[in-house]
């Protein structure tokens, strides 16, 4: 089978990388970091100058409505440039969540905004008690005159800092647990009853966590669909995050490569010795495979079976590349786990990803068809 890049896709990939190289290297990337939002408000004005914020997006929101090889393209190469620019959390699951379930008012006053990236919109789903189960939503909604009234707490909304809104799930009815009841709602920052606070990730993305106490928004507010739409956006999203991870993987084996070239222990380079090299085989192992199981996904896109390949690639993945993370700090030594090194933040950032916005086994346990 003939996994080679068309010409658009080469071009995008082209795109990506000329970002990463003009505007990324370690030193600036921790400044990044340590801005208020996070990440780079510079970087984000010039990724939606490039059209890579739009990119996810579907035509008549501005985008290029990509597909899974084209968000995969991106998102590695992003992810071998260990960007901190939060494109998947807001382009690829928020924005493709918005712009499938926004009504026609509503997308109208945002689509523009959110496609240059001057708006943010994040996801705020996940709940204290959900752990590993996406269905599992406490947040009540309920009708009032003109609207509704919005009760609960979301504590992780990943990449919150700053943003201008969030997509809240909220329960009309049923009981947590339970699929159908499930109603999502777009909520400004500013909407009365809403306390957002701040806080820092281990990879050092701000998080909002959100408190609505009678939070009261317009009937205009409320998108359509539900669950069925949240776990669609959220495959996508998760194949970002399998591609994300897979450049920062390799990012992080080619520099220890040069790394093992160049240490001298006891006369040798410590490459030369076998049981390192056994070790430094056995992840090259480990990558390809996850690069295997990301082209099943790819190719499976379009098919039935395209959730399940990305759900089996993000189990695999998530668990693998933490193992490869630590590998790579240990034959660092001590400065592996420092800020000093590309390999210390890759790690921190290889960690959220595979915990968020759940573990490998709950990933595992929808592609084996126990949860939805």
């Amino acid at each position: 089978m003939n996994f080679d890049l068309n010409e658009d896709e080469e071009m995008l990939k082209a795109l990506t990388e000329r970002f990463v190289t003009d505007h990324y290297d370690h030193d600036s990337r921790r400044a990044f970091l340590a801005q208020p939002s996070g990440f780079s408000t510079k970087n984000w004005e010039l990724l939606g100058e490039l059209g890579l914020i739009a990119a996810p997006l579907p035509e008549d929101f501005g985008g290029l409505d990509l597909d899974a090889t084209g968000i995969a393209t991106v998102f590695e190469a992003l992810g071998r440039g260990l960007v901190v620019e939060p494109l998947a959390e807001i382009a690829v699951l928020a924005g493709r969540l918005f712009a499938a379930t926004a009504p026609e008012a509503l997308a109208g006053e945002w689509a523009e905004a959110l496609a240059t990236g001057e708006k943010r919109l994040v996801l705020a789903h996940a709940e204290t008690a959900s752990r590993d189960d996406r269905r599992w939503v406490e947040t009540s909604a309920r009708e009032a005159e003109g609207g509704y009234i919005l009760d609960g707490e979301k504590p992780y909304c990943v990449a919150g800092g700053g943003a201008d809104g969030f997509i809240v799930s909220a329960r009309l009815s049923g009981a947590p647990g339970e699929v159908d009841g499930i109603g999502l709602f777009l909520v400004t920052r500013d909407t009365p009853g809403l306390t957002v606070r701040e806080w820092h990730l281990a990879d050092g993305s701000v998080t909002a966590s959100l408190t609505l106490d009678g939070a009261r928004i317009d009937a205009g507010q409320r998108l359509s669909g539900g669950f069925a739409q949240l776990a669609e956006a959220q495959t996508f999203a998760n194949l970002a995050r399998c591609a994300e991870a897979l450049g920062i993987m390799s990012r992080l084996f080619d520099e220890t490569i040069d790394y093992l070239r160049t240490r001298d222990q006891f006369g040798a380079p410590l490459g030369s010795f076998q049981a390192i090299q056994h070790r430094m085989v056995a992840q090259y192992a480990v990558i390809e495979q996850s690069r295997s199981l990301l082209n099943l996904a790819l190719v499976s896109w379009g098919e039935s079976g395209f959730t399940k390949a990305v759900e089996g690639a993000r189990a695999f993945i998530s668990e693998a590349s933490v193992t490869l993370g630590h590998e790579m700090i240990q034959f660092h030594g001590g400065m592996g786990v420092t800020d000093e090194l590309a390999v210390g933040g890759g790690h921190k950032r290889l960690l959220v990803l595979s915990r968020w916005p759940d573990g490998p086994a709950g990933a595992l346990d929808r592609y084996a068809g126990l949860v939805d």
